[in-house]
């Protein structure tokens, strides 16, 4: 039997390390971490520890160490499986069996196989659209026309399908692979007259503008296509395939996740044209979603980039209807520390005609003033009801009690019941009163109401104990530890069996040893500072490339959490060392991940600034390269 990893990655970070081990061993407080008698060796004097912020133990007598599962398999003698369902159990949570006989695993391992597959014919499917876009005068000025530059088309990768029936057999000579018909760029239709007929093959995409639809990774999972001139349908989408669903992908989020710290919103539009524009002017954080209301799956994943939302969509009475659609789907996510807000055009535009229109400024201070979640809820219950009627009152309030239950619980959700109450004349008691009176309404069950953190009952573990507060009495600030010497090399005074703690060999180590063990710290920074360390050489580059993904995919975690992911990386001995080596009451302010990360960039524009001044002597474009990394080496040292 196996076990899905989500689920045990999910368990671990669930579970408090400090809780569990404290079933079987006595611990005490001991500075940042517990200590206590070692439960897998004899011993008097207490060498075992466990690290709240890490979620591992660690004996310095036996050398035994790992997180919570590792123990329960140690200490309890079971094996891999029965801990995971222990430790489930304690949680509440049934342990999803995978039970496939190995035919079914092997035709999974095919499914692997074959979306890797289709990728790759989708990727080289989207540089012969690119090529054909260089090569159709008639599709460039309609690009041109629309205002939008060969930069953004080439940052979006956006291509040209010809007019051909089957022009992409030029590009896959094998034109009846099953592959291209799976991908969604071949379609086969057969005669319903004549079914004994060989089925006709044709390209999908014919005289259109080409967007590829890239997910987080950056690979080509689909692709919309827009009429250059009147026809219909004005866009269309790849099918669902086994690699895309309109359902779960945002057009533009791999391009826009670069740009959304910075920006501090992601702005979701209905349209590919319309996030180009906006990009060309000066709103690289837009997306779109593909022809499809806006999905929880949509929203989820929106909020792991950013905590706040704009929702953008036309100013018609479709753009309305599906404002109050991303309402509904936005307000199981509307924590205390997330916002949602609502921008409604007037009705004769879209993102693109506006910004087009009226200038990238008017749309910017259109954006500020877009309407909170909060407002808008209100809006859109009492929307037809006339509040001065006891009867309009009434149905505002039925309308309005779906939304509110769905809001998770938090100051907002107070207020909102406020509000609510004082809109209706009544006290806020009474209001309580009468919603606990009736059924309670199941409205827009969040979409990771089978996810195992989702448990109103259980608070799930925060990945820190509270121990993670960016504080440092060992750290001045500045990017030097003040007890050094007693902080990480000396052993004086420790207790008998304990290692000393070596100090980290490079700034490399020690900001890879901080974003591991609060890899939250990850979100602060910018994305310059991101691409900066997934471009440091091995090891280092590829953990911090590693952790970026993990952040996108999963959100903060534990080191703990952390580590069980990292089982069979080629880099997991480095990450685990590090972390391993680095004392537990030493954690970081975040001067000293600015000042070690200023040092990091200091030293990678040096490089890049040498590599340039080389080639500047036969390359104007080095030297103009050149001059833009000195500026930069000077306003980081200002």
């Amino acid at each position: 039997m196996a076990i899905p990893p989500s689920f045990i990655q999910e368990l671990i970070a669930r579970a408090d390390v400090v809780e569990v081990v404290g079933r079987y061993v006595q611990l005490k407080k001991a500075g940042a971490n517990y200590s206590g008698l070692c439960p897998f060796h004899g011993e008097k004097t207490p060498s075992f520890s466990v690290s709240p912020t890490k979620q591992f133990f660690h004996c310095f007598g036996c050398g035994k160490t790992g997180n919570v599962l590792t123990f329960m398999m140690e200490h309890t003698g079971v094996g891999f499986i029965d801990a995971i369902k222990d430790l489930a159990q304690t949680f509440g949570l049934q342990v999803p069996e995978d039970e496939r006989s190995p035919a079914e695993r092997a035709r999974d391992a095919q499914v692997k196989t074959q979306q890797a597959s289709l990728t790759e014919l989708l990727a080289k499917a989207a540089n012969a659209y690119k090529e054909q876009l260089k090569l159709s005068p008639r599709a460039i000025d309609y690009l041109k026309n629309r205002g939008l530059s060969g930069d953004i088309a080439f940052q979006y990768g956006m291509g040209y399908s010809p007019e051909g029936w089957r022009s992409l057999a030029s590009v896959f000579p094998d034109y009846d692979d099953a592959q291209l018909v799976t991908s969604g760029l071949v379609i086969e239709k057969t005669d319903d007259e004549h079914p004994e007929a060989e089925a006709k093959k044709y390209d999908r995409f014919r005289d259109r503008i080409m967007f590829p639809i890239r997910n987080v990774k950056g690979e080509t999972i689909g692709f919309g296509g827009r009429v250059l001139d009147k026809g219909e349908p004005k866009y269309l989408n790849s099918p669902e395939t086994p690699v895309f669903s309109k359902g779960r992908e945002l057009y533009g989020l791999f391009e826009a996740r670069s740009t959304l710290q910075k920006a501090g919103y992601v702005l979701v539009t209905e349209g590919y044209m319309d996030v180009v524009a906006l990009a060309q002017m000066g709103f690289p954080n837009a997306v779109a979603t593909l022809g499809t209301a806006c999905t929880p799956d949509h929203v989820q994943k929106l909020f792991r980039f950013t905590d706040h939302v704009v929702f953008s969509f036309d100013g018609d009475g479709a753009g309305r209807r599906a404002a109050i659609k991303a309402l509904a789907v936005a307000i199981p996510f509307a924590t205390d520390t997330r916002t949602a807000k609502f921008l409604t055009l007037p009705p004769e535009h879209d993102p693109d005609s506006y910004i087009r229109e009226h200038g990238a400024d008017a749309f910017r201070r259109f954006v500020s003033d877009a309407t909170p979640l909060s407002r808008f809820l209100i809006e859109a219950a009492r929307d037809g009801q006339d509040l001065a009627t006891m009867e309009g009152k009434s149905k505002f309030a039925s309308n309005a009690r779906p939304l509110w239950s769905a809001l998770p619980q938090g100051a907002l959700k107070i207020q909102l019941r406020r509000e609510i109450a004082s809109l209706m004349d009544i006290a806020e008691f009474e209001l309580e009163g009468l919603w606990k009176a009736q059924t309670p309404p199941t409205y827009n069950a969040r979409p990771d109401s089978n996810n195992y953190n989702n448990n109103s009952d259980k608070r799930p573990y925060d990945g820190d104990n509270g121990q993670n507060s960016y504080k440092s009495k060992k750290f001045d600030g500045a990017g030097r530890f003040n007890k050094a010497k007693d902080a990480w090399n000396s052993s004086a005074g420790a207790a008998p069996g304990l290692r000393a703690r070596s100090a980290p060999a490079s700034r490399e180590d020690r900001a890879l040893q901080i974003l591991l063990t609060d890899n939250a710290a990850w979100e602060q920074l910018s994305q310059r500072q991101h691409e900066l360390l997934c471009a440091l050489p091995a090891p280092h580059g590829a953990v911090f490339s590693w952790l970026d993904m993990q952040m996108h995919e999963h959100g903060a975690q534990s080191w703990g959490a952390l580590s069980q992911a990292l089982m069979g990386k080629s880099f997991e001995g480095t990450a685990s060392k590090l972390v391993n080596l680095m004392p537990d009451d030493i954690v970081a302010d975040p001067a000293e991940l600015g000042s070690i990360l200023r040092e990091v960039q200091r030293k990678a524009i040096s490089a890049q600034m040498q590599a340039a001044a080389k080639a500047a002597t036969g390359d104007p474009a080095e030297f103009e390269r050149y001059k833009a990394l000195a500026a930069e080496l000077k306003a980081l040292s200002s």
